[in-house]
């Protein structure tokens, strides 16, 4: 591709969105889709056409979110809506080329709710009140572009944010309309962004960085991945706009080594953008000089914390250090450093194009906005789903989701992951936000939602997720260290029925100790799901006291 120019990217937004004018198949290639066999069909879509020389398209795309039906096909015929097929096997993707070259229906059978079925996209109203229906803008690319074309993200407005901030805003105008939107952080803390980066381009030092934080280790959880999988350029578009506000040159993005195909992709749209002068020196001709790097994670937990990914860029060990100073005054090198998560970039274009107040009317009170949710558990939908604010738990999970996957009743909803609390059923009409998942002694993380039905033993899901912590756990400060080995091995004693009601006191000292005194946010959460577990439900724990088993 040749190199663009605001000129281009302007006659570009001005140019008619492209038709379909032959027939499209698209298949989910995301690691949910070729996971669950979409290669085979693939190929066998691509090898069908083209040995009856038809003049069709056959396309990858990235995650739908509907993970559970993978491997899905969207079939569209010029003129027509798109179909949907879920389970699609090889010999299925036959007969759908079969029926389309000769002109019949479309098969009904394994047909599926289309994405424009599920969903509202950004631009569009949200639906109504009680209807089960999501409201996507960090996925509104997703499952519908092919995430290794360039082209296909500039048909849809793909670095048209990045045009209007370099030809008319200045970074103080950018900042102003985060604050406005209120956007806070998807990566856990929900910090307000704007003031992150704030502080960052106001911080004094030699050189600034932005660093894309895709560290996502939450068991369960997949959101970063499936974004960066199937729409990379919205959140390469995110991080260069950000490193135009704090006045950086350089950014990088950390990912962890388990994600390859996450990895290859940012790979391929860096080396897109470079030849498109996206990236680069003299970025659109306007002066602007900034690149992107990817570093690898080793897959340790505690470096999805700021300061311990921060020391593994350094190429020391991931582990914490004291706050402040933050990572906004002194972070890698010791210079200023902005870090923000996928999802938090993949916001950032939406909100430059339409505007903060748009953003800042989605949502409920001060969680502004969508969030996006890796739902997984005993659910009939497994899946990621994106809902603005203020949507219940009970919306998410009976209505978008389907309700439990058994015949058992729901029991409890984690959300936050190993560091988040568990949530009863009979609190499923909470409204998902920062302060109201708070309350219930959880938190919202960065979006996992595990569901649990009768049949699953609280007590030993507590011992998983601490077990989990103990073992992710860096060991450099002694409130996690100990205090999680010490919870663990009293958890342990109850789950064998030799437990007494002075472990459950100690627990409960002991996790709110480790609450006060870690050093960083995996110590601090790690007691959440034994808190909320006591909490909640005490006569799980009580029931195996000194007595065995229940």
């Amino acid at each position: 591709m040749a190199r663009l120019t605001l000129t281009d990217l302007e006659a570009r937004a001005n140019a008619p969105v492209p038709t379909i004018d032959k027939p499209t198949i698209k298949v989910g290639l995301s690691t949910c889709g070729i996971a669950a066999g979409a290669e085979p069909v693939f190929a066998a879509l691509g090898t069908a056409v083209k040995d009856r020389s038809l003049d069709w398209r056959v396309a990858r795309t990235g995650c739908a979110g509907m993970c559970s039906m993978e491997p899905l096909v969207e079939v569209t015929l010029p003129g027509q809506p798109a179909v949907m097929y879920g389970a699609v096997t090889a010999e299925f993707a036959q007969q759908l080329t079969d029926a389309i070259a000769a002109g019949k229906p479309l098969p009904t059978a394994g047909r599926v709710p289309s994405i424009s079925e599920l969903a509202c996209v950004a631009g569009e109203p949200v639906a109504p009140e009680g209807v089960a229906k999501q409201y996507r803008i960090v996925m509104r690319n997703c499952g519908v572009i092919d995430p290794d074309e360039i082209d296909e993200y500039l048909d849809r407005g793909g670095y048209q944010a990045l045009a209007k901030v370099l030809s008319s805003m200045n970074p103080d105008q950018i900042i102003d309309e985060l604050k406005i939107a209120g956007l806070r952080g998807r990566g856990g803390a929900g910090f307000p962004v704007w003031m992150k980066w704030l502080l960052t381009r106001e911080s004094p030092g030699d050189e600034h960085f932005i660093i894309c934080n895709a560290d996502e280790g939450d068991p369960g959880a997949y959101m970063d991945r499936s974004v960066l999988e199937g729409d990379p350029h919205a959140v390469l578009e995110g991080m260069i706009i950000g490193g135009y506000v704090i006045g950086a040159k350089n950014g990088i993005f950390y990912i962890r080594a388990e994600y390859p195909l996450a990895i290859q992709r940012i790979e391929r749209a860096i080396r897109q953008a470079k030849a498109a002068g996206l990236l680069g020196s003299n970025i659109l001709g306007t002066g602007f000089n900034f690149n992107v790097e990817i570093r690898l994670g080793a897959g340790a937990f505690v470096c999805g914390e700021e300061t311990a990914l921060i020391a593994s860029v350094e190429g020391k060990r991931g582990t914490p250090s004291p706050r402040p100073p933050y990572p906004s005054v002194k972070g890698l090198w010791g210079q200023p450093t902005m870090i923000n998560n996928v999802e938090s970039l993949a916001n950032l274009c939406q909100i430059i194009q339409r505007g903060g107040e748009w953003f800042a009317g989605i949502g409920m009170g001060n969680s502004t906005g969508t969030k996006v949710f890796a739902v997984t558990g005993k659910v009939k939908h497994a899946g990621l789903v994106e809902i603005p604010m203020g949507v219940t738990l009970r919306q998410v999970v009976e209505g978008i989701c389907g309700g439990s996957a058994s015949d058992s009743p729901i029991k409890a909803v984690q959300t936050g992951g190993p560091s988040g609390g568990l949530i009863p059923a009979r609190e499923l009409d909470t409204p998902i936000t920062y302060e109201h998942l708070q309350k219930l002694g959880s938190y919202m993380g960065s979006g996992g939602m595990i569901v649990m039905d009768e049949t699953d033993d609280l007590v030993e899901l507590s011992r998983f997720y601490l077990n989990f912590c103990v073992d992710e756990s860096c060991g450099k400060c002694a409130p996690c260290r100990i205090g999680g080995t010490q919870m663990l091995r009293l958890l342990d004693k109850i789950a064998a029925g030799t437990g007494t009601e002075g472990d459950v006191v100690t627990i409960r000292r002991l996790a709110h100790a480790m609450q006060k005194a870690s050093l960083c946010g995996l110590g601090q959460g790690a007691p959440n799901p034994i808190l909320s577990a006591l909490r909640y439900f005490e006569p799980e724990f009580r029931g195996r006291l000194a007595s065995g088993k229940n």
